[in-house]
């Protein structure tokens, strides 16, 4: 739930990274932090642990500018995607307002892009939130592994098992080229902003 405080004009919101291991949460971090060198107001926090990708999460608050006449900032989190790390999952969720499932174009990853888009589904219905409702973008990362001879998966394919019912919005992308990852993010901000303007009418 977004922090607004009526009296400063300020709007505080919270996007949440989400997918299994190793699809590329981080680096999709990795890549805004660097891109988007003017609207991030802090520093990236990361705690990585031998072995494995990202233990915690990886935090970026960024500042939008006015909208509306107030102040929106934005904090980005992304969650471990091993799947012994579900308590840590769930608490990053907490106060959610908009998700990115990034989805691993590995042929091999499928089962486990499915197993966590359950996840995902069943962490926002014990906060009281339902996946059809929150502000929801997929991206098909990976994708230009193709071109090194990598089985990946069709966007048809991902789009059948993923999307079927969501029809939510969908970005192909590299997150290591930075190909797609500014698309996503604007489209989940954007769709974030309107749920917020609706909920909170802060523009009267």
């Amino acid at each position: 739930m977004a922090i607004f405080n009526i009296q400063k004009r300020e709007i505080e919101c919270k996007i949440v990274f989400y997918g299994p291991g190793r699809c590329g949460k981080t680096t999709n971090l990795e890549h805004i932090f660097k891109a988007f060198k003017k609207q991030v107001t802090g520093e990236m926090v990361s705690v990585d642990t031998e072995g494995d990708s990202t233990l915690f999460f990886d935090f970026l608050p960024m500042g939008l500018g006015k909208i509306n006449g107030c102040d929106v900032r934005v904090q980005i989190f992304t969650v471990p995607g091993q799947q012994k790390y579900t308590s840590t999952r769930k608490l990053v969720l907490k106060g959610v307002d908009g998700v990115v499932f990034v989805a691993d174009s590995l042929a091999v990853r499928r089962e486990k892009n499915l197993l966590s888009l359950k996840d995902l589904q069943q962490n926002l219905r014990e906060y009281g939130q339902n996946i059809t409702r929150i502000p929801l973008v997929l991206q098909y990362n990976k994708r230009d592994l193709a071109d090194e001879g990598v089985p990946i998966m069709s966007v048809e394919q991902m789009e059948r098992d993923l999307n079927r019912q969501l029809k939510v919005k969908s970005f192909e992308a590299s997150a290591t080229k930075g190909t797609g990852v500014g698309k996503t993010l604007q489209e989940c901000l954007k769709q974030t902003l309107v749920s917020l303007q609706k909920e909170l009418q802060w523009a009267k």
